[in-house]
């Protein structure tokens, strides 16, 4: 077959002032490096011909040329609280096939309160919470301590060790920091004091299935750091060149408790209508009852053991290798749509 693979590419930093929040180094963080386009790559080129397709630049009229049989699509895209919907959106315009959920998945598991209140409707456990727009607004329906975060971004964007808030006055000035540096709301959830588990879902319908439970080890952290996976922790403490031992695949955990975070990660799945893949975090209360904290139905694929990218890492840990995993994928969107 002749795959597309979608991407964005990581562009280096921009020079101070010259460019938008929505393209400074921390924006990227979403984005994927050379090393990661090219693995793909050499995964799908084990079996079909590939055409690379950067979603940065006009995509639109490379996939109307190009017209693949399918699309392998990891683009998280570039502006707005949609980005992730966009190319799946051209690709559905344009009568495409793609890898990966849909546009509505893939924009209400970004936006985390409108994926929040649909897993409540369902009866699945998150964390209490509240979306604050507007400064200085003070309000006591939650308890402390409070996680503060941006609405809607992912790879522990805007989630900094000091993101955990004890009192009211350190409430107001996150929320504002929040509000200034991302131009969007602010999510404010209740702290859950737990473990912390992600989750990899691999597959559709009755044959979705979870591979082994990857563990967050907060102890891993620089001493007097809060028990979060934060911005710091994810890209500035943990590098490539010295990783932490921040994870353990598979987790040390009873048979019972994996069972549980098994079951609601599967019912999330299929509640927000993911398909193909979906990575989901999971955190335990102080009743060591599992809790949904979000979805990533399009999970972050790091090729590199040293690089802690969790999904990988789960796929080896079941005996997975990398370039399994990419056909994995996208044997699964092809048996979708009938064309395997």
């Amino acid at each position: 077959m002749r795959v597309g693979l979608t991407f964005n590419l990581k562009r280096g930093e921009p020079a101070e002032g010259q460019e938008p929040p929505s393209t400074s180094r921390e924006a990227q963080a979403e984005w994927d490096d050379q090393d990661t386009v090219d693995a793909v790559m050499g995964a799908l080129r084990e079996r079909h011909e590939v055409i690379p397709i950067d979603a940065a630049e006009d995509p639109y009229n490379a996939l109307r040329e190009s017209r693949p049989d399918i699309v392998f699509n990891m683009a998280e895209g570039v502006f707005g609280p949609c980005r992730e919907g966009h190319i799946p959106s051209i690709l559905e315009y344009l009568n495409i096939p793609y890898t990966a959920s849909d546009p509505l998945t893939l924009n209400i598991c970004l936006d985390k309160s409108r994926a929040k209140e649909i897993l409540a409707y369902h009866g699945l456990p998150t964390a209490r919470f509240r979306v604050v727009a507007e400064k200085g607004l003070a309000f006591n329906s939650l308890h402390f301590p409070l996680l503060v975060k941006p609405l809607f971004e992912g790879s522990s964007m805007g989630i900094r060790n000091d993101s955990l808030v004890r009192n009211q006055e350190d409430l107001r000035a996150r929320i504002s920091w929040v509000l200034e540096r991302f131009r969007q709301p602010a999510l404010v959830e209740e702290f859950l004091p737990g473990r912390e588990f992600t989750v990899a879902i691999l597959g559709n319908g009755a044959e979705a299935r979870v591979l082994p439970i990857v563990e967050i080890r907060f102890d891993a952290l620089p001493a007097g750091m809060n028990p979060i996976y934060s911005y710091e922790a994810k890209w500035i403490w943990d590098q490539s060149s010295n990783p932490l031992r921040i994870f353990d695949c598979p987790a040390r955990i009873d048979p019972g408790s994996a069972a549980e975070i098994e079951r609601i990660c599967l019912e999330a799945y299929r509640t927000m209508r993911c398909r193909d893949w979906c990575r989901i975090d999971v955190r335990l209360d102080r009743s060591n009852c599992p809790h949904i904290i979000e979805l990533n139905p399009l999970p972050g694929i790091l090729p590199r053991p040293e690089d802690n990218s969790c999904f990988p890492k789960a796929a080896r840990a079941a005996g997975i290798t990398y370039n399994q995993l990419i056909i994995t994928v996208l044997d699964a969107a092809c048996r979708r749509y009938g064309m395997l």
